[in-house]
C-alpha cells in the first residue's frame, strides 16, 4: 500500500564537489542496505522522506512562497545531513567540528529545527536547486515515491563524510561516467531513475553547467512508461526533457 494515493513526498539531492584539475565533477553517492524495502543495496544519491517537521519548519519561514516546495528542500538538507555529515543548504560558520555536532542534534531529535536553534544557522534554500521530479505512478510497485531532486555545490573536494549505517552501508565519491560504468562491469546496482539522472549528469563539465542544464529544462514531473518496440517491451520517459537516454528494455531493469 501507498503512504497516499498521490505517492510518498520524497527529496534527494545530487551533491556536487571538484575533481582532480580538468577532471569531471564528482558526486556524493551511498549504498543503500539490503534491508531496505525501498531500492536495497542500489547506489543511490542522498535522500528520503518528507516529514512532518519539515514541513513545520518550512510553515515558519519568512517571505516563502511556497512551503510545499520549502519542506521538499528542507528534506534534502536534513537527509544529507542526517545520511553523510554533509552541512549543505546552511547559512553561517559552518567547518567540520560543527557539521559534526549539528548532525549528532539531528539523530537525537530527528528534526531540523533544534540544530538551527542550537547552532543559530539560517537556512539557504537557494542552494539547494531544483533538477527534476520522478513520479513512477506504477500500482505494481509496493511504495510510490514522488521524489524531488536536486542539485547542491560543495566546492572544494576537502571534506569529511561518514555513512549513517541504520539505512546505508557506504558512501563515496564518484563521476557519473564512472558511476555508470561501474553499474555496466555489475559493480554497482542502480535502479531506473538513478541511471537515467546519472547520464544527464554525466553531460556536465561543472556545477555551472548543470545550473544552465536546470535553466533550460526546468523541473518536470517525468512519469515512466511501457511500450512495445519490435516486439520487446521497453520503459521509456518522456522525450525534451534534457536526459540523453530515454528508454531501455524492460528486461533486466530495477525499477526500486
Amino acid at each position: 500500500m501507498n503512504d497516499t494515493p498521490n505517492g510518498i513526498p520524497a527529496a534527494t539531492v545530487v551533491v556536487f564537489r571538484k575533481g582532480p584539475e580538468g577532471s569531471p565533477p564528482e558526486l556524493l553517492m551511498v549504498i543503500r542496505s539490503r534491508t531496505m524495502s525501498f531500492a536495497g543495496g542500489a547506489a543511490v544519491f542522498p535522500g528520503g522522506r518528507v516529514d512532518d517537521a519539515d514541513r513545520a519548519l518550512a510553515a515558519t519561514l519568512p517571505e516563502v512562497d511556497d512551503p510545499d516546495e520549502a519542506a521538499h528542500r528542507i528534506a534534502a538538507i536534513r537527509e544529507t545531513l542526517e545520511e553523510t555529515g554533509l552541512a549543505i543548504g546552511f547559512a553561517g560558520r559552518i567547518d567540520g567540528g560543527s557539521a559534526r555536532e549539528a548532525r549528532r542534534i539531528l539523530l537525537d531529535a530527528g528534526s531540523l529545527a533544534p540544530v538551527l536553534d542550537a547552532t543559530g544557522w539560517t537556512l539557504d534554500l537557494g542552494a539547494i536547486v531544483p533538477f527534476a521530479r520522478w513520479f513512477p505512478r506504477n500500482e505494481r510497485l509496493p511504495r510510490i515515491f514522488d521524489t524531488r531532486f536536486y542539485l547542491a555545490d560543495l566546492g572544494t573536494g576537502e571534506v569529511d563524510v561518514a555513512v549513517d549505517e541504520t539505512e546505508n552501508t557506504r558512501l563515496f565519491w564518484t563521476t557519473a561516467a564512472d558511476a555508470l560504468a561501474a553499474a555496466d562491469r555489475g559493480d554497482l546496482t542502480v535502479i531506473f531513475p538513478t541511471r537515467r539522472n546519472l547520464e544527464r549528469l554525466a553531460g556536465f563539465a561543472d556545477f555551472d553547467a548543470a545550473l544552465r542544464d536546470c535553466a533550460a529544462f526546468p523541473q518536470q514531473t517525468i512519469t515512466p512508461f511501457v511500450e512495445e518496440r519490435d516486439g520487446a517491451r521497453w520503459i521509456c520517459i518522456p522525450e525534451n526533457l534534457g536526459y540523453p537516454v530515454t528508454a531501455e528494455p524492460l528486461d533486466g531493469v530495477r525499477r526500486s
